[in-house]
């Protein structure tokens, strides 16, 4: 049957139909809706895990069972779990293993433009790149048979806009292969010095066979055009080179780009007078190329960063961009902001007004540092801001210790800021971490973590209990606020802040967008109260507005949270009856 698909859609449906019986995975954009789409198969156990490197060392215990198995996460993510991906490389798969990882060129959502191509090639694994949905499903498939081969695990590696693209694909049925037997194997499996040392030979004989498999392989094919121009090019690239150039151009698709042949390459590029290489990112491609001595064109010409289009590739390869059509006004900006009603609003205001200095994490909360707040002032990765806050006061002592806090999210903290707050346990800074705990993983749309109560399915699950594990890490300072009443976060900032020992903060509230969580009625402006001072718009909610020199609320933003009533002192703002 043939079905229109997101990229991430049809990977989960090349789970499906591959057999693969466990999947483990961090949401992470642009690879979340991969594993949401796998949990809805009922055949595959899914699981939200609470890091990506707990998530591949499941998927690494269900391929060890014989099971074939997965894991799915962004760039960013893969960093977090190189630490098994490396090693898992030298113990090798016995179920098949694949890893899919998603690349954010452009930085949509994410802190940095990382090519995850260099992590396939540091760890000797192979890795296919899929260039539409069709592909996502095939290839997904069909690196269960190259895992279990070559034993190995698989990397997949999607783009933002192959996973978040749709395209026509043909489903089939599930085929489920016999669970492989596990047997004890110490020398393989136990990676001390000496069983590791035998390992790496193998690793190495394995990339061998696998350039020797790349030259002739159903992933790699050629497309032979124009032989003027020879263009060598992979995943969402590939896509944007047919648009420009059509038979214009012969074209190598690499659909494998690790381990990359050499004599296909050197094959093609003889049958063409000048060799273009068309590759989002790192010279990865280029740079193989040139060790195989091509005289080619790439990043002389093609950005180093962002994302290409079909517009870019013409204009930096002569070729006439079309015509395109402008609007006469420039559109109004519309900044990134914190939604209507979202609990970390009052929070962050009153760590502004107390002229904290805050150290922040990964979360939709690190939009508190956008203006007006403006209440965040580092942002680096997921849990350094309980790190980096013990860092900060260990350095400054009592300069600092007394105006810095650490903001993470319910999360980000099981994801990561556990062994954080146990540093500052252990080593004992006078340092204060505030927990924003809005119930769910916000940013990614809402997907449960550990202290939910709830799994991947939304049936009941284990729910661990904030208070009492910062307790047991050795926090005797452990107070919870509604970030609602900002009278009651200011007193808890404060006090905190002034204490001889270290404290957490947990500021709890749900998510506003939640689906339990019930809007009160939009507050309205008693107009002739309204003087016009604008303390309302400190908040910089974007339900409130200033018209006519008078505040303005937007009955279809607002949901009734209360807290610019807080900041008008002319009463001017109010709650509707029900």
């Amino acid at each position: 049957m043939k079905e229109l698909m997101l990229g991430n859609k049809a990977l989960a449906r090349g789970l499906y139909e591959a057999g693969c019986s466990v999947v483990s995975s961090y949401p992470g954009t642009p690879s979340t809706e991969v594993t949401e789409e796998a949990a809805k198969y009922d055949e595959i156990y899914c699981e939200w895990a609470p890091n990506e490197k707990v998530a591949m060392e499941v998927a690494f215990g269900a391929s060890l069972a014989g099971k074939r198995s997965f894991c799915g996460m962004k760039h960013v993510g893969l960093n977090v779990a190189a630490d098994p991906l490396y090693t898992c490389s030298y113990t090798g798969v016995n179920g098949g293993m694949v890893i899919c990882v998603a690349d954010d060129a452009g930085m949509h959502s994410s802190q940095n433009e990382q090519d995850s191509r260099h992590h396939a090639i540091a760890a000797k694994v192979p890795m296919l790149e899929p260039s539409d949905s069709a592909e996502a499903l095939e290839f997904t498939k069909r690196a269960y048979e190259l895992s279990e081969q070559f034993d190995t695990p698989v990397i997949i590696k999607m783009c933002t806009r192959v996973a978040h693209s749709q395209s026509v694909v043909e489903t089939g049925s599930r085929v489920v292969p016999p669970q492989i037997p596990y047997e004890k194997n110490i020398a393989k499996y136990v990676m001390m010095p000496g069983n590791a040392k035998r390992r790496h030979p193998i690793v190495e004989e394995r990339t061998r066979k696998l350039i020797d498999y790349a030259e002739n392989c159903y992933f790699n094919r050629v497309e032979m055009g124009d032989t003027k121009l020879g263009i060598i090019t992979s995943s969402t690239s590939y896509q944007y080179a047919k648009e420009v150039f059509g038979d214009q151009a012969s074209i190598l698709k690499l659909g494998m780009i690790n381990p990359l042949p050499k004599k296909l390459i050197l094959d093609f590029a003889a049958k063409v007078d000048k060799l273009v290489i068309i590759e989002e990112l790192d010279p990865v491609i280029e740079n193989h190329c040139r060790q195989l001595g091509l005289d080619v064109t790439g990043k002389d010409v093609l950005p180093m960063e962002d994302e290409f289009s079909q517009n870019l590739i013409a204009e930096k390869l002569g070729i006439p961009v079309p015509a395109g059509k402008k609007l006469d006004d420039a559109l109004p900006p519309r900044p990134p902001m914190m939604c209507a009603g979202c609990p970390h609003r009052g929070l962050f205001y009153t760590l502004a007004r107390n002229k904290c200095t805050v150290l922040g994490d990964i979360g939709c909360y690190t939009l508190g540092a956008v203006a007006p707040l403006s209440a965040m002032e580092m942002t680096l990765c997921m849990g350094a801001s309980i790190s980096a806050v013990h860092g900060f006061n260990k350095a400054n002592g009592k300069e600092s210790e007394g105006k810095t806090v650490a903001v993470i999210g319910d999360s980000t903290f099981m994801h990561s800021g556990m062994t954080g707050l146990a540093n500052i346990a252990y080593n004992q800074s006078n340092s204060t971490v505030i927990i924003l705990d809005n119930s769910i993983t916000g940013m990614t749309g809402h997907q449960q973590n550990p202290t939910t109560g709830y799994n991947i399915k939304g049936d009941p699950a284990g729910k661990i209990d904030l208070e009492a594990l910062c307790r047991a890490m050795g926090f005797e300072r452990v107070r919870v606020v509604d970030p609602y009443d900002l009278a009651a976060c200011d007193t808890a900032v404060k006090e905190e802040l002034a204490a001889e020992e270290p404290s957490v903060i947990i500021s709890r509230r749900p998510c506003a967008l939640l689906k339990y969580v019930k809007a009160k009625p939009a507050l309205k402006v008693e107009e002739k109260n309204c003087t016009g001072c604008k303390s309302c718009m400190r908040l910089g909610c974007p339900a409130i507005s200033v018209k006519n020199k008078k505040a303005s609320v937007d009955a279809t933003l607002c949901v009734g949270c209360g807290v610019c009533q807080q900041l008008c002192k002319f009463d001017a703002l109010k709650a509707q009856e029900v």
